[in-house]
């Protein structure tokens, strides 16, 4: 496993146990500013996560895809990179 791979899982298990503990904070009735600040931190995590996946893709995928010949292998590609970057930012 890579060192970015091993850090985007880290982040996602980070992420995963805040989420536990925002449930069980929800459950036992925790202040809400407390629990939005913890979310935020999930937030952080996923978005941290996202970037990381998407330098790990743009340095393998993506950069095979571009030294092909294939020029619809190509397209595609450009065409997915621009589909999940939109979905980033909604």
């Amino acid at each position: 496993m890579t060192d970015l791979k091993a850090k985007t899982l880290i982040n996602f298990k980070k992420a995963q146990s805040l989420l536990d503990k925002i449930i069980k904070m929800h459950d036992d009735g925790a202040y809400c500013i407390d629990i939005m600040q913890q979310n935020l931190a999930v937030i952080g995590l996923l978005k941290s996560a996202h970037q990381m996946l998407m330098e790990g893709h743009l340095n393998s995928c993506f950069k095979n895809a571009m030294a092909s010949k294939n020029e619809k292998r190509k397209q595609a590609m450009i065409d997915e990179i621009l589909k999940v970057t939109k979905l980033a930012n909604k």
